[in-house]
């Protein structure tokens, strides 16, 4: 969701701050905004509901002169509180024009200090949550202990406030200074030479450097052009811990090069992703996870595996159900991690929560994670951003090396995070003595091949478009599975409703008869994912049934099946063949063409492929 940016320097700031929020547009947005503190001492603000070229427009037609700078700040939102207005647009001023505030998330207590503010006589122009924090560090600095004081007066007002936010204020006073604080929302500093970023993600910066710095929970940080100051919330320096790292992916690899749409390139990019993921995690004849705060000893201790996931992510947790249990002989549950701390789980020293989230930072499973550490249960965390929150509060690390994710729906993030979870269930395995050395050995061998398959799949996608491009204009959809395909069919009929807008539901095959049949009708397509009749045989058959059963129905047919399959050629109206698998790595391959398909539907439908209506690429809010 919403993206922040925020720079000091030698630039110009507009086209700093602009180009910024561009890269960032991947997130999801309904509104954008920039504010610049010129050099005649004031502070521009421009803000415009919709696209961010609406407010280019509107800069190109204002004048740019008047926000001639190098102090600046921008800002994408996503709307929580009020409609995406031209008014409820950030940045947000005091009535003074003074100060400026960009934020992301959400400030719980704003009612009562919204009314506080009112009861002293100020007035609020928007219906955000936001505007209430720009109008308090504007009374802090007129008046008080922290009166004149930009720094301490923006503090004394972050200590005030509850909820889940990062804040960024600038003050016309100090046109060379930007301050921050960042509590359960992500913010990343750029370190470059004469110049300091402030980012929702590295992406706002990485054209100027590849130096940054994550900032921890509850932590704050002053930027000048020079230097930068991390505090906590009371303005401390001593033992407040940071964390420097460099960013190993180029602008490059944030760019679409040449594709139309970056979840085109981001489809191509899933062979190298899953290879990258692999890079480095068996050594010495053992799996090896990144950060592995966790001994063998504690992995022996598990008796029970908890997935937490949203989304896509949730589909790739069901996927790891199959592994870890069929490997560990372990009982794993896979929760919605916005259900999992309500319901009260049972959680102790022996359960194991793997949660795994593309962002690091997604609200609902953060809290998932900081539930399970309350009830004492180890964490170990499954992500794609170095650093993120998430992993930070996680006993164990793995991360999936696929480099930025711009398209919304996931694609690559979600084949390398089905990897990871195969990854995690042999080094459960390895550590109970479950599976013997060799076993674990040949398993990531396997693993090692997959890549290949993955780009022989990929071959396929003219056919898939084909298809695609003749059922554009169909108003539902039908994915069934068995066994690892039933996750398969799920994330096959999400990637389809999050960017065609086309209802699609995923069934497991077996349910078929107990109410889903009932939306069979004349010419429904329908998507079948066969598993190996080797592998699988019993299943197999099983399926086969289930197509009959649909087509005498009326249902179109359409199956990704193995290569040499025959026994599925006579009911398959439309044909998909992936090359063999072992069963449990399968989903690697039968995904790729549901995506293929499901970015087509949108692209002849006429839609954002990457900024699928009302969604966000990292939802930062429960």
């Amino acid at each position: 969701m919403c993206g922040i940016v925020g720079y000091v320097g030698y630039r110009d700031a507009l086209d700093v701050v602009v180009d910024a929020l561009r890269r960032m547009e991947y997130r999801g947005y309904d509104s954008a905004g920039v504010a610049i503190l010129n050099g005649a001492g004031g502070l521009a603000v421009e803000r415009k509901a919709g696209r961010l070229a609406n407010l280019e427009a509107e800069l190109a037609e204002t004048g740019e002169q008047r926000f001639a700078g190098t102090t600046g700040m921008g800002h994408t939102r996503w709307a929580t509180h009020g409609a995406p207005t031209d008014r409820n647009a950030h940045p947000h001023r005091d009535n003074n024009g003074r100060v400026a505030v960009v934020h992301n998330g959400i400030i719980e207590n704003f009612a009562p200090l919204r009314r506080e503010l009112e009861e002293a006589g100020i007035e609020l122009r928007s219906d955000t949550d936001t505007e209430v924090a720009v109008h308090l560090v504007s009374c802090a600095y007129a008046k008080g202990a922290t009166a004149g004081d930009f720094v301490a007066s923006a503090l004394s007002v972050v200590r005030r406030l509850e909820g889940a936010f990062t804040l960024v204020f600038a003050h016309a006073d100090h046109p060379g200074t930007i301050v921050a604080a960042r509590r359960s929302t992500p913010l990343v500093v750029g370190v470059g030479k004469g110049e300091m970023f402030l980012g929702s993600d590295v992406t706002a910066f990485i054209e100027h450097t590849r130096e940054a710095v994550e900032l921890g929970q509850d932590q704050a940080v002053v930027i000048t052009a020079d230097s930068y100051r991390v505090t906590d919330f009371d303005g401390n320096a001593d033992g407040v811990r940071t964390r420097p790292f460099t960013i190993d992916w180029d602008l490059a690899a944030a760019e679409k090069g040449g594709h139309d749409y970056f979840m085109l390139k981001e489809i191509e990019e899933q062979p190298a992703g899953v290879a990258d993921t692999l890079i480095g995690h068996f050594a010495n004849g053992k799996i090896v996870l990144d950060e592995q705060r966790l001994a063998d000893q504690e992995l022996r201790e598990v008796d029970k595996v908890f997935v937490v996931a949203c989304g896509s992510s949730y589909h790739a947790g069901l996927l790891a159900k199959y592994a870890i249990e069929h490997w560990t002989r372990l009982p794993v549950e896979v929760e919605l991690a916005s259900e999992f701390r309500y319901r009260d789980p049972v959680l102790d020293r022996s359960t194991l929560v793997v949660a795994i989230s593309q962002s690091g930072e997604t609200a609902d499973t953060l809290e998932a994670v900081r539930h399970a550490k309350e009830q004492k249960a180890r964490v170990l965390a499954i992500c794609n951003t170095n650093g993120a929150q998430i992993p930070r509060e996680s006993d164990a690390v793995l991360y999936t090396r696929t480099g930025p994710e711009i398209g919304v729906a996931s694609t690559k993030a979600f084949l390398a995070q089905i990897t990871a979870n195969y990854l995690v269930g042999l080094a459960l395995a390895q550590a109970r003595g479950t599976k013997y050395p060799d076993e674990v050995a040949r398993e990531f061998s396997e693993l090692e091949a997959m890549p290949k398959l993955v780009a022989r799949v990929l071959e396929t996608g003219p056919q898939v478009r084909a298809l695609a491009r003749q059922l554009a204009h169909e108003s539902t959809v039908l994915f069934l599975g068995r066994h690892v395909g039933y996750p398969v069919a799920l994330e096959g009929a999400l990637k389809l409703k999050e960017l065609a807008y086309i209802h699609a539901e995923g069934f497991a095959a077996g349910e078929l008869k107990h109410g889903p049949i009932a939306l069979i009708e004349d010419g429904l397509p329908v998507f079948v994912v066969m598993p190996s009749p080797k592998g699988r045989a019993v299943l197999h058959s099983k399926l086969l049934s289930n197509i009959r059963e649909i087509q005498a129905r009326g249902a179109r047919t359409i199956v990704i099946a193995e290569e040499g399959d025959d026994t599925v050629r006579p009911f398959a109206d439309h044909l998909i063949e992936i090359p063999s698998a072992p069963t449990l790595y399968q989903p690697l391959l039968s995904t790729v063409p549901l995506q293929i398909f499901a970015a087509e539907v949108a692209q002849a439908r006429g839609y954002d492929v990457d900024k699928p209506r009302n969604l966000a690429k990292s939802v930062t809010v429960e």
